[in-house]
């Protein structure tokens, strides 16, 4: 993979949040690891970390969102619940010491698969994250972006599905809408990754956004 991207400087990245998004099947955990090993190697402290999740309390949450049946309303709230309590745990603390967060999905697929997905309020999900995150944005973005009917054969591939992953290709076609209209009103954040290219491909875009922020 591309290991052309010149080594960080510490202190550019440090208390840094950068959060990983894309419809599952996307290819976003290869690498996410191979950035962040790249930074633990420069000496930074890296927490790498998913919604809905990442705290005791959180990955119970996770549970019930995933797999058990409820309705939109009761499924963001305690998507929010959970983000909360990441928020406070885990987060935050870790920004303030200084280390990067790499967060696997964050408020833009709140945004995206219960506002593009399921059709929920987008002003009621702009009001809970206000309220939620009192703030609290991603510094930088990375959108592997793949189209349903791809992300969908590799998924079947992969895993059995949850509750998510069961649903079909118009779901996943609109959750990829809602990511779009997202991004485009964040665009200083956010760097749109084609994930359907090779692996190769996909580092050095990753690598070429980083080079571009000076990380």
């Amino acid at each position: 993979m591309s290991q052309s991207c010149a080594a960080p400087d510490p202190a550019l990245l440090a208390g840094r949040f950068i959060t990983i998004e894309g419809i599952d099947g996307a290819g976003k955990s290869t690498q996410v690891e191979r950035v962040a090993a790249r930074w633990r190697a420069a000496g930074l402290e890296v927490v790498r970390t998913r919604e809905p999740g990442g705290t005791p309390l959180a990955e119970s949450l996770r549970e019930l969102v995933l797999h058990r049946t409820m309705d939109t309303l009761t499924e963001t709230l305690l998507v929010f619940a959970a983000r909360r309590d990441h928020l406070r745990e885990v987060v935050e603390p870790a920004l303030a010491r200084g280390a990067v967060v790499l967060c696997d999905r964050f408020t833009d697929a709140t945004f995206a698969y219960q506002g593009g997905g399921r059709g929920f309020d987008l002003a009621v999900l702009a009001q809970l994250e206000h309220w939620v995150q009192q703030g609290r944005q991603p510094d930088l973005t990375f959108w592997f972006d793949l189209a349903p009917e791809i992300a969908a054969r590799r998924r079947a591939a992969a895993r059995a599905p949850d509750r998510f992953e069961s649903e079909d290709i118009a779901f996943f076609t609109a959750v990829r809408q809602g990511y779009a209209l997202r991004f485009d009103a964040t665009p200083q954040r956010v760097a749109r990754i084609d994930a359907e290219c090779t692996p190769e491909a996909v580092a050095a875009q990753i690598d070429a956004a980083l080079e571009a922020r000076g990380w």
